[in-house]
C-alpha cells in the first residue's frame, strides 16, 4: 500500500471548481483494465471510472478555461490506456499524446460513478394540515446570508415565504428581489402595484375578490417566484389566500385518478388580450415531469380562453376541473391572512395558487408593490450563500 497523507496534510489539486472539495481521504490503489480506472481510498471506498470521463474531466488550463472555468477540452476520440501514478494521495495520468491530468482524490470521491450531485437546495415539501410559513425578520434578511439563507431555504422548500417589519418604502420589493437577481419583466413591467384603479386590464387592480389562481398561465414560461410587499392595508378586507396547488393535485390524483389524468393529458387555451398585447398559450392545467410528478400549476379562471376540446371531451374536463377546484378549497389546506404593512410574502407562482378577499376602497388604502424572480436564480442564490458556510 502506497503511503498516503492524512486528509488534513493532503495537497489539495485545483478542480475548477468552486464547491469544496478539499480534505477526504486519499487514494491508496489505482488500476487500469480495458477503458475503466478503478481507485481505492484510505477508507476502504472503491470505484471504477472510464477513461474517457476522466480525460473529459481534466481541469487543467488547457482543458478547462482558467478565469471562466468553462470547458475547452472536447472529447471526440476515446483515449488509450494512460501512465498511472498517486502523488501525494491524489491522481495523476499521462495520456498516450503526453497531456497530463491532474485529480484530487476528495473531488473524485465526491464524483463516483451514479452518486447524486448534492445541493444546498432542499427538496420541495408539500403542506400539512397544520402548515404555518416561516416568518424572516427584513433586519435580519439583510444583514447577511444566514437570514437570506433561511428566507430563500423556506421558500423553495415550501413555496412559501413571509418577510417582516421592512421599512414603508417605495421599491423596498426591487431592493430586496434585486439582492437574489434581475427582476423578471413580462408585459405588466419588472415591478407592478396592486391597487384599486380607473379603467384597470387585470384583475388585481379592482377591488373584486380574487379566486385562487396562478399568474400568467398563458405565457410559455409563466413568472416563478412572485414577491408581494405591503406598503398600505387600512381598507376593509383584503385578505390573502394560499393553497399548495401540488399538494391538491396529489389529492386528486389519489381520489380521482381518472380526473387527474384528464387536467394532465388534455392541453386547453389561456390567453391575455389587451389594446397591446395579445398573448396565447395551449396547455394542460397540470404539467408532469418523465417520473410522473407534478411539475407546474397552470389555473386562471380569467384568463382561460374558449375551451376547444372534442364534444364528446368537454364534460369529462369540466368534471375533472371541478373535482379538483374542490379541492383547492378545503379550509385545511387553506391560508388566509391580511398583509401588514412591512409586510412581503414571496410564493412560487407555479405551485402556490393565491387570491384575495374583497376590499372596500372607500374604507381604507391598500397598495402592495409586486415583482418576479425566476426559480433559477432563487436557486442559484443558496448554494452561493451555502458555499460562504
Amino acid at each position: 500500500m502506497t503511503d498516503t497523507p492524512t486528509a488534513e496534510a493532503r495537497p489539495s489539486v485545483p478542480m475548477a471548481e468552486l464547491d469544496d472539495h478539499a480534505g477526504g481521504p486519499g487514494l491508496v490503489e489505482a488500476s487500469a483494465a480495458g477503458a475503466r480506472l478503478t481507485l481505492t481510498w484510505e477508507d476502504g471506498e472503491r470505484a471504477a471510472f472510464p477513461l474517457t470521463w476522466l480525460r473529459d474531466h481534466c481541469a487543467c488550463a488547457e482543458c478547462r478555461h482558467p478565469m471562466t472555468r468553462e470547458r475547452l477540452y472536447m472529447g471526440l476520440e476515446v483515449p488509450d490506456t494512460p501512465e498511472v501514478r498517486l502523488e501525494g494521495g491524489n491522481l495523476t495520468l499521462t495520456w498516450a499524446d503526453g497531456h497530463v491530468s491532474r485529480f484530487d482524490a476528495g473531488w473524485l470521491q465526491q464524483r463516483r460513478p451514479g452518486q447524486a450531485r448534492p445541493d444546498a437546495v432542499p427538496t420541495r415539501l408539500p403542506w400539512r394540515e397544520d402548515f404555518r410559513p416561516v416568518r424572516v425578520a427584513h433586519a435580519d434578511f439583510v444583514a447577511g446570508a444566514e437570514g437570506e439563507r433561511a428566507w430563500l431555504t423556506a421558500l423553495l422548500r415550501d413555496g412559501l415565504v413571509l418577510l417582516e417589519d421592512g421599512p414603508l418604502a417605495d421599491e423596498e420589493v426591487s431592493r430586496l428581489a434585486g439582492r437574489i437577481g434581475p427582476l423578471r419583466a413580462t408585459n405588466f413591467g419588472a415591478r407592478f402595484d396592486v391597487r384599486s384603479k380607473p379603467n384597470p386590464n387585470n384583475a388585481a387592480y379592482t377591488a373584486i375578490g380574487l379566486a385562487l389562481h396562478t399568474d400568467l398561465p398563458n405565457w410559455r414560461h409563466p413568472p416563478d417566484i412572485q414577491l408581494l410587499y405591503c406598503l398600505e392595508n387600512d381598507a376593509e378586507g383584503g385578505e390573502s389566500t394560499f393553497v399548495d396547488g401540488f399538494a391538491a393535485a396529489e389529492a386528486l390524483r389519489r381520489q380521482e385518478p381518472q380526473a387527474f389524468r384528464r387536467l394532465a393529458e388534455t392541453p386547453i387555451d389561456f390567453r391575455f388580450q389587451d389594446e397591446e398585447h395579445d398573448i396565447v398559450l395551449t396547455a394542460p392545467l397540470l404539467s408532469l415531469d418523465a417520473a410522473g410528478n407534478v411539475t407546474e400549476v397552470r389555473l386562471n379562471n380569467w384568463i382561460r380562453d374558449t375551451l376547444r376540446l372534442p364534444l364528446e371531451e368537454i364534460d369529462a374536463w369540466y368534471d375533472a376541473y371541478r373535482a379538483f377546484w374542490r379541492l383547492t378549497q378545503d379550509p385545511d389546506n387553506r391560508l388566509e391572512f391580511a398583509l401588514a404593512p412591512g409586510q412581503m410574502v414571496a410564493f412560487d407562482n407555479r405551485r402556490v395558487l393565491h387570491g384575495r378577499l374583497a376590499f372596500n376602497p372607500e374604507s381604507g388604502r391598500r397598495h402592495l408593490q409586486g415583482t418576479y424572480l425566476d426559480l433559477d436564480l432563487c436557486e442559484s442564490r443558496l448554494r452561493v450563500l451555502a458555499r460562504q458556510g
